[in-house]
C-alpha cells in the first residue's frame, strides 16, 4: 500500500461524501415532495455513516484525512448547482443535478477501488460503500427518468 495515493484517494472519497451529504441535506430541507424528501434523507444518512467508516479505517491505519476544504483544488462539487434548482421546484432537474453528483461519485469510488495492495478491511468497506453509491445512482437516475 502505498501511503501517499491511499491517502490521496480516501480524501477524494471524503470530500465527495462530504459533498453529497450536504447536497441531499439541503435538497431535503428545501424540496417539497414527500417522496424525494425521504430519498434525500436516506442518501444524506448514507453518505453520513460512509463518512464515518473511512475515517475511521484511516485513523486505524494512520493516515491522515486532509481537513481543509478542497483535496486537490480541482474537486468537483458535485451538488454546487442543487440550492439554485431546489428553489425552482422542478423535479426532473434537481434529480438531473443529483444524479450528476451520483455520476461523479461512482467515479471517485471507481478510481478508489483501482488502488493495489489496500488493507482487507479497507478494501471491504470502499467496495461495500462504491455498491451503495450505485444503488444510490441508479435509483436517482430512475427518479429522474419517470419525472419527465
Amino acid at each position: 500500500m502505498d501511503a501517499k495515493t491511499t491517502t490521496a484517494a480516501l480524501n477524494e472519497l471524503l470530500e465527495t461524501l462530504k459533498d453529497g451529504q450536504k447536497g441531499y441535506a439541503e435538497a431535503m430541507t428545501d424540496v417539497e415532495d414527500a417522496d424525494l424528501k425521504d430519498t434525500f434523507k436516506k442518501y444524506a444518512a448514507q453518505r453520513s455513516s460512509y463518512i464515518t467508516e473511512l475515517e475511521d479505517q484511516m485513523f486505524k491505519l494512520d493516515l491522515k484525512p486532509d481537513e481543509s476544504s478542497s483535496v486537490t483544488g480541482t474537486v468537483h462539487r458535485a451538488f454546487i448547482n442543487l440550492k439554485g434548482l431546489v428553489t425552482s421546484k422542478d423535479r426532473h432537474s434537481i434529480l438531473a443535478e443529483c444524479e450528476r453528483g451520483e455520476d461523479y461519485a461512482k467515479k471517485a469510488y471507481e478510481t478508489a477501488q483501482k488502488i493495489q495492495d489496500l488493507p482487507g478491511e479497507l478494501k471491504t468497506i470502499i467496495d461495500k460503500q462504491a455498491a451503495g453509491i450505485k444503488q444510490g445512482h441508479d435509483e436517482i437516475k430512475a427518479l429522474r427518468d419517470s419525472s419527465k
